[in-house]
C-alpha cells in the first residue's frame, strides 16, 4: 500500500493560492485588476522576445506529460500480464514502460535546461535595462528610495519576474493539459474513482481557509523580526570601528543575544503552529487517500478491477492532485510576479536626468577651460524649505575658487548644482566656453568635471583598478604620473606591488590622508577642465595640501578648480571665496577672505 504524503505537505501552497485568489477577486471588484494586467503586459514585453523558445518549451512539456501517462498505463498492463500469467505480451509492455519513462526523463531535463537558460537571459535583459534606467534617473527622485530598497527591487523582484515571465504561460498550458489528460485516463477506467480523485484537492483547499489568517499573522511576525535582526547586524558591522573605539563590544554582544532570544521565541511559536497545522492537514489528506485506497480494495475484491488498474488509480490519483496543485499555484505566482513587476516599474518610470544634446559642442573648447557660472539661483529639496536663495557664483579657468560656510548650510548642494545632479527651481547654472557658447548644467556636461566628494570613496581592488575607474585605457605611466601630482606616489612606490597593490574595502589599509590622496590622484587622471573638491583635502597636512593644489593647476593651467573647505591654507591660495550661509551665496572681498582665514 502506497500513501502519498504530498497532500499534507502542499497545504501551505493551497492556503497561499486561496488567499491569492481572494486578492484577485478583490482587485477585480475595486477596479484595480487592470493594474495587474498592466504589470503583466510589461512582463510580456520581455517574454515575447523568446516566443519561439516558449513554444518549444510548451510542446516539450506536453510531450513529457503524455509520455508519463503512457508509462503509467503500460505499467498497469504489465502488472496485469504478470498477475494473469500472460507472459507473451510482457516484453512489449516492458519496452513501452521503459521507453516512455526514458523519454519523460530526457524531456523533463531538457525542459529544465531550457527554462534555466531562458530565465537567465530574461533576468539579464531586465536587470540591464533597469540598471541603465536607475543610473539615468533624476537624482532627486531616485534618492527618495533607500539603497536597500533599490537593491531589493533590482535583485529580488527582478528574479521573481524573470523566473515566471518565461514559464508562466507554458506552466498554465502544461498543468491544465496534465490535469485533463490524467482525469480522462482515470475516467476511462472508473468514473467514480475519477470523481473521488478530483474531489480530494479542492476539499483540502476549502478546509484550509480558516487557517490562512493565523498563518499569515505568524509569518508576518517572523519576517519582521528577521528584518529587524538583519538591520541590527548590518549596522553593527558597518560601525565596527566605532563600537570597538567606545569599548562597548560587550553591550552589542548582549544586544545580539537579546535579538536571538526574541527571534527564537517567535520562531518556535510559529514552528509549533506549523506542526499542528501540518498534522491536522495530513490527517485530512490521509482520510481522503484511504478512502480512495479502500474503494480500490473493494473494487478489487469484487473482481471489477485488476491489480494493474488499482495501481494505476492510486498512482494517477496522486498525479491528478499534483496537477491540481500546479494549476492552483499559478495564482500566487501570477500575483507575486505582478507585485514585483509593479515595484520594478516604479523605478523604470522615474523621470530621467536632463540631457542637452548641445553639450557635446563644448568638447572642442576643453583645452581653453570653462567658466562655471550661476545666476539668481533658487533651490529647495523640500518645497517651502529654501536651501539656496537668489545666489550667484563664478569660477574662471586657471582659478581656485572656494566655497566656505558652516556645515549643513548648502556647500554640497552647490556642488550638486554645478554637477547638474539637481537643477535650480529658478535662475541658471551653466558652463561658458571660450567662444561664448553657454550650456546649462546637465547630465551631458558632467564628463567635463572631475569630482572628489567628501568621505572615503576608495573601492576594494588594486590601486590601478581604482584609478582606471575614470579612464579605462590609462597606461601604468599615466597612473603613476597622476599619483605623483596627487602626492600619492610617495607611499605607493614603497608598496610591494606599487600600483597593483590591493586595497581593502573602503580603503582599509590606508590612512584617511592616503585615501584622500589616491582619490585626488584619480580625479587628476581624469584630467577634466573643471575639478571639484568637496572637503577633499581635509585629512592632508598644510604642506601636502598646498603642493597638491599647485600640482593640479600646473598640470593644466586653464583648469577651473572649485573647493569646499574650512582650511585657511586653501583660502590663501584662492582667487575668489564665496560664503554659503543662511541660504545665500555671497562673494567675499579680499579683506574679508583674509580675515576669515585668520579666524580659522
Amino acid at each position: 500500500m502506497e500513501i502519498n504524503q504530498n497532500d499534507g505537505q502542499n497545504q501551505g501552497n493551497h492556503k497561499v493560492s486561496f488567499e491569492s485568489l481572494d486578492v484577485l477577486i478583490g482587485r477585480w471588484r475595486d477596479g484595480t485588476f487592470t493594474e495587474i494586467l498592466d504589470d503583466w503586459k510589461w512582463i510580456f514585453s520581455y517574454s515575447k522576445r523568446y516566443k519561439g523558445a516558449i513554444l518549444f518549451y510548451t510542446i516539450l512539456g506536453i510531450f513529457s506529460t503524455s509520455m508519463g501517462l503512457v508509462s503509467s498505463v503500460a505499467s498497469k498492463y504489465m502488472i496485469d500480464i504478470i498477475t494473469g500469467y500472460q507472459t507473451s505480451r510482457l516484453g512489449t509492455m516492458i519496452a513501452i514502460t521503459l521507453g516512455s519513462a526514458i523519454f519523460s526523463l530526457v524531456f523533463s531535463n531538457v525542459i529544465n535546461r531550457v527554462t534555466t537558460k531562458l530565465s537567465i537571459y530574461i533576468n539579464n535583459d531586465i536587470q540591464a535595462d533597469i540598471f541603465d534606467k536607475i543610473i539615468d534617473a533624476d537624482w532627486m527622485k531616485i534618492n527618495q528610495y533607500s539603497n536597500g530598497d533599490v537593491l531589493n527591487r533590482f535583485n529580488g523582484d527582478v528574479t521573481t519576474v524573470s523566473s515566471n515571465a518565461i514559464s508562466w504561460l507554458p506552466t498554465i498550458i502544461i498543468a491544465i493539459y496534465n490535469f485533463i489528460a490524467t482525469f480522462v485516463v482515470i475516467w476511462h477506467y472508473d468514473k467514480i474513482m475519477s470523481l473521488l480523485a478530483f474531489a480530494s484537492a479542492p476539499v483540502m483547499l476549502l478546509m484550509s481557509k480558516f487557517l490562512i489568517s493565523k498563518q499569515r499573522e505568524y509569518g508576518q511576525k517572523v519576517r519582521e523580526m528577521s528584518s529587524d535582526m538583519m538591520t541590527f547586524e548590518v549596522e553593527t558591522f558597518y560601525n565596527f570601528d566605532t563600537i570597538k573605539s567606545f569599548g562597548i563590544s560587550g553591550l552589542y554582544s548582549q544586544k545580539m543575544r537579546e535579538w536571538q532570544a526574541k527571534f527564537k521565541d517567535i520562531s518556535l511559536v510559529y514552528n509549533m503552529f506549523s506542526i499542528k497545522t501540518g498534522i491536522f492537514m495530513s490527517i485530512m489528506g490521509m482520510i481522503v487517500q484511504y478512502a480512495a485506497f479502500g474503494y480500490c480494495l473493494f473494487r478489487l475484491w469484487t473482481g471489477d478491477i485488476s491489480y494493474g488498474t488499482m495501481t494505476l488509480f492510486l498512482q494517477q490519483r496522486s498525479n491528478l492532485n499534483s496537477a491540481f496543485n500546479n494549476v492552483v499555484s499559478i495564482i500566487p505566482n501570477f500575483l507575486n510576479s505582478s507585485i514585483s513587476a509593479h515595484r520594478i516599474r516604479e523605478l523604470v518610470q522615474l523621470p530621467k536626468e536632463v540631457h542637452i544634446p548641445d553639450s557635446s559642442e563644448l568638447d572642442a573648447y576643453a583645452e581653453d577651460g570653462f567658466e562655471v557660472r550661476m545666476k539668481d539661483v533658487n533651490f529647495s529639496y523640500v518645497k517651502g524649505n529654501r536651501v539656496i536663495t537668489d545666489s550667484a557664483f563664478k569660477a574662471m579657468p586657471g582659478e581656485i575658487v572656494a566655497l566656505v560656510g558652516p556645515s549643513g548650510e548648502g556647500k554640497t548642494t552647490m556642488i550638486r548644482l554645478i554637477l547638474g545632479l539637481i537643477r535650480p527651481e529658478s535662475g541658471k547654472a551653466f558652463l561658458e566656453a571660450s567662444n561664448g557658447k553657454v550650456v546649462e548644467m546637465n547630465a551631458d556636461t558632467r564628463h567635463l568635471f572631475a569630482y572628489v566628494p567628501q568621505g572615503n570613496t576608495i573601492l576594494s581592488g588594486t590601486i590601478a583598478e581604482n584609478m582606471r575607474m575614470v579612464k579605462e585605457d590609462a597606461t601604468d605611466e599615466e597612473i603613476i604620473e597622476a599619483l605623483k601630482i596627487g602626492c600619492a606616489w610617495d607611499f605607493v612606490k614603497d608598496m610591494p606591488d606599487t600600483i597593483n597593490s590591493n586595497i581593502g574595502e573602503r580603503g582599509r589599509g590606508f590612512s584617511e590622508g592616503q585615501a584622500q590622496r589616491i582619490a585626488i590622484s584619480r580625479a587628476v587622471l581624469r584630467d577634466s577642465p573643471v575639478l571639484l573638491l568637496d572637503e577633499a583635502t581635509s585629512a592632508l597636512d598644510v604642506t601636502t595640501e598646498r603642493k597638491v593644489l599647485k600640482n593640479i593647476i600646473k598640470q593644466r593651467p586653464n583648469k577651473t578648480c572649485i573647493v569646499t573647505t574650512h582650511r585657511p591654507s586653501v583660502l590663501n591660495m584662492c582667487q575668489r571665496v564665496y560664503r554659503v550661509m543662511e541660504t545665500k551665496v555671497t562673494e567675499l572681498s579680499e579683506e574679508e577672505s583674509s580675515r576669515m582665514a585668520m579666524d580659522f
